[in-house]
Formats: structure tokens, C-alpha cells, sequence
């Protein structure tokens, strides 16, 4: 099966590319995301069943390694505010803090958060910092159903607070 399965590799090399441009944008990018996808499924071999779509199973491993990826790119393009007494947001490097409103408007939500029970703003700040539902849930130790919830009515309550910034 060995011999098979890389030559099906091989064949599909060029879907797989077009695929990754796709997702990427970027023909660099896509080259990258190729390789990747096609080492991962080259180390998981054996947990390929002989019975389904090939095809699939390896734009799905592309997919996800490209939905990781970017996961993982946006938690590295986070900034975290250790000032004091501040509990804000995480920001990217082009939020705006730069501008006189933009810090101004950062410590509003700042203070505004901080005014929230731990309930609500730790899987808030959770989520805008890029962790999935089911990282908060189990830091939190409850239920994903809960932890989406209490992110909703938080951003709620942070957008009814904060109103008249529009």
C-alpha cells in the first residue's frame, strides 16, 4: 500500500495547490501549506482507511492544517496590555492605539470589563484572544453551551454600555 498511496499523493498534487491558493491567497504560502499537507499525510499513513475518499481525507488535512494555522498566527499577532489596574482587550498591532481616541477608547473598554464578574470576562477576553469554545470551556470547567452564552450576553452588555462610541 505504501507505493499506492504515494503515487496518489503525487497525483493530486496539483488540485492540492490550486486548493491551497485558494485558501492562502498567496502562490508562496500555498507551496508551504502544500508541503505541509502532504508530509502530515505522509506521517499518518496508517490511519488512512483504504475504503474512503482519498481525495477527501487529504483536502480535509489541508483545510485543517490551514485553519490552525491561521488560529495560530492571530494569537502570535495579539498584544496583551499589562498595565495596571487595566484589564484590556488583546489588540493587534493596527488597533488604533496609536490614536489619541483609540487609547482612549481601549481604557474605556478596559474599565468597562473590569467592572464584569470574572464569570463574564474571563471567557470574553478568552475568545477575543483567539481561544476556541472548547479551550475556555474546559479552563473554565463548564459546559460549552455556558461558556458561548456568557460570551454573548457580555458582548452584549459591553456594546449596550458603550453605546454612544458610535
Amino acid at each position: 500500500m505504501n507505493r499506492i498511496f504515494r503515487q496518489r499523493i503525487v497525483s493530486l498534487q496539483t488540485n492540492l495547490l490550486n486548493f491551497a491558493i485558494q485558501l492562502t491567497s498567496n502562490r508562496e504560502d500555498a507551496r508551504d501549506l502544500l508541503q505541509e499537507t502532504t508530509l502530515k499525510a505522509l506521517d499518518n499513513e496508517d490511519k488512512y482507511v483504504d475504503n474512503v475518499n482519498f481525495k477527501g481525507w487529504i483536502f480535509t488535512i489541508m483545510r485543517n492544517l490551514f485553519i490552525n494555522n491561521y488560529r495560530k498566527q492571530v494569537r502570535q499577532n495579539t498584544v496583551v496590555d499589562q498595565t495596571e489596574d487595566l484589564y484590556h482587550l488583546n489588540q493587534s498591532q493596527a488597533s488604533g492605539l496609536s490614536t489619541p481616541e483609540g487609547s482612549y477608547a481601549a481604557v474605556e473598554i478596559g474599565s468597562v470589563l473590569s467592572s464584569f464578574s470574572d464569570d463574564y470576562r474571563v471567557p470574553f477576553v478568552m475568545h477575543v484572544e483567539g481561544y476556541k469554545y472548547s479551550e475556555i470551556s474546559e479552563h473554565m470547567g463548564l459546559p460549552i453551551g455556558t461558556v458561548k452564552s456568557r460570551i454573548f450576553f457580555a458582548r452584549k452588555r459591553l456594546q449596550r454600555i458603550l453605546s454612544d462610541y458610535r
